[in-house]
């Protein structure tokens, strides 16, 4: 298809496209004149993983770039190819070594407060019992982990004790929805393109589960003590 075409069926505009072209989040169609060029099917999926990354994720070009340059590298395995496309993308903030000490016992020092170091414990309980060896080994190399014991840190310094134990049946359930999502992934031919829904769907999924997640609550809220 042509550029007009391509912004068309994208809901793109051409402005836009040659923008995403120029910065490199789109690869250059194939040229048939000195001043045009043809697109396919890969450009149409390629703009709305952009779209999607930008408009929806409010990720910056230059984490949008960076994350591309994982999806297109051939190099890597699937595993890691998947991974290192996801954890490019933005992720919460993690806090600095000490913070949250002073009043709840250490950090006053810099190091680790024992909020943190608590809670970092309980991940790696929760990863044993869980069987996670993979997530285990990566432990701190992993923003997600980090992620993770920074959450329950800060539920530790605001009085909520969320052990391993009581996070463990909500992990078991997120692995359901881990096996449902590679499923969906699998269902694309090539790796750029399970790639690039993995991307997606990490992105455009968690508002739906976050909202799922809700309107459970409501409805088992419902069920328990009536809508009075």
């Amino acid at each position: 298809m042509r550029l007009a075409e391509l912004s068309e069926r994208s809901g793109v505009s051409i402005a836009t496209i040659k923008y995403y072209l120029r910065e490199g989040l789109l690869p250059p169609g194939r040229r048939v004149s000195a001043t045009t060029a043809d697109y396919d099917e890969g450009h149409l999926r390629r703009l709305r993983l952009v779209r999607a990354m930008i408009q929806v994720g409010q990720v910056p070009v230059a984490r949008v770039r960076m994350v591309l340059g994982h999806v297109d590298d051939e190099s890597l395995g699937r595993t890691m190819r998947l991974g290192a496309a996801l954890w490019a993308l933005p992720h919460e903030p993690e806090p600095a070594d000490g913070e949250g000490g002073g009043g709840d016992g250490g950090g006053g020092d810099g190091g680790e407060d024992a909020a943190t170091a608590a809670a970092r414990a309980e991940v790696d309980q929760l990863l044993r019992t869980l069987g996670w060896s993979t997530a285990r080994e990566l432990g701190e190399f992993s923003p997600v982990h980090r992620s993770l014991v920074s959450a329950v840190a800060t539920l530790t310094r605001l009085g909520y004790s969320w052990d391993a134990a009581l996070m463990a049946p909500y992990a078991r359930l997120m692995h359901q929805v881990a096996v449902r999502d590679l499923d969906f992934v699998e269902t694309f031919a090539t790796e750029a393109e399970k790639a690039e829904t993995a991307v997606a769907a990490t992105i455009l999924f968690q508002p739906v589960l976050k909202a799922l997640h809700r309107l459970a609550q409501e409805e088992e809220s419902a069920r328990r003590y009536g809508l009075e």
